[in-house]
């Protein structure tokens, strides 16, 4: 599968300064606008999890490269410390000794290989679960899960995504203009919740009482999981070479 290569994502943090009447303002103030931008983000694909391999051989539905970046660009600076638990290393041995940019590159295949094990990697894909009786707190209806990694509308609320229910509403369950089931919204909203999991309530990562079950050891979906762990970005292995400067 082809990937995209290593870019700069550009983020700016300040406004560009008013300029003057009659010519614009002198090259100081152009100067300390250019000053306010932010080091660009070096980013990198992430390797294809064995199911997305299988899928490109099969015509199905993929991991595209631009949920890479999504999931890269979305990470706060907590995910990529020493904050991070460290059963990381169960599947990352060297997370904590990698440079940023293999430490995004690792959480865009971690991201899909829990995509691939919670949604097959369908981003248009919903699921209504017997074993949780109780109503969404947003819709008001019985808890159904939605997208790429299965969250629920009631996740506006708790963790602050992107979703809009009053809208989604009017729209077909699988209508991919569904604000939950695209894929930008879906993969944020995912970060903020593993963030808030694994930085904020300083549980582990694959702690038995984390928001998906594939992540927890001893069920079904974490089997699948693991299966889907097994071509991780190279500098996370002990023994590969790290190019990538720190």
């Amino acid at each position: 599968m082809n990937r995209w290569l290593t870019i700069a994502a550009g983020m700016a943090v300040g406004v560009a300064a008013v300029l003057f009447t009659g010519g614009g303002g002198p090259p100081h103030e152009a100067q300390a606008s250019q000053a306010t931008a932010a080091p660009a983000q070096e980013l990198k694909p992430a390797p294809a999890t064995p199911m997305d391999v299988k899928k490109v051989e099969m015509g199905g539905s993929t991991w595209q490269p631009e949920w890479d970046k999504i999931v890269e660009i979305a990470l706060p600076p907590e995910m990529l410390s020493r904050q991070v638990p460290h059963d990381v290393r169960r599947f990352c041995p060297r997370f904590y000794d990698m440079a940023e940019t293999d430490k995004r590159a690792f959480w865009a295949y971690f991201f899909q290989a829990l995509a691939g094990a919670e949604a097959g990697l369908i981003p248009n894909i919903e699921a209504r679960h017997a074993e949780i009786p109780e109503k969404d707190e947003v819709t008001g209806r019985r808890a159904r899960t939605s997208g790429l990694l299965q969250l629920a509308y009631e996740d506006e609320k708790r963790y602050g995504c992107d979703f809009d229910w009053e809208r989604d509403k009017t729209l077909k369950i699988d209508d991919p203009e569904r604000t939950i089931l695209q894929p930008k919204n879906n993969l944020e909203c995912g970060v903020k919740i593993l963030d808030h999991q694994i930085i904020e309530q300083h549980k582990s990562l694959f702690s038995g009482t984390g928001y998906w079950a594939p992540l927890r050891p001893g069920t079904g979906g974490y089997r699948t999981f693991v299966k889907q762990m097994t071509n991780v970005p190279l500098a996370c292995k002990v023994g590969e070479r790290q190019i990538a400067s720190r």
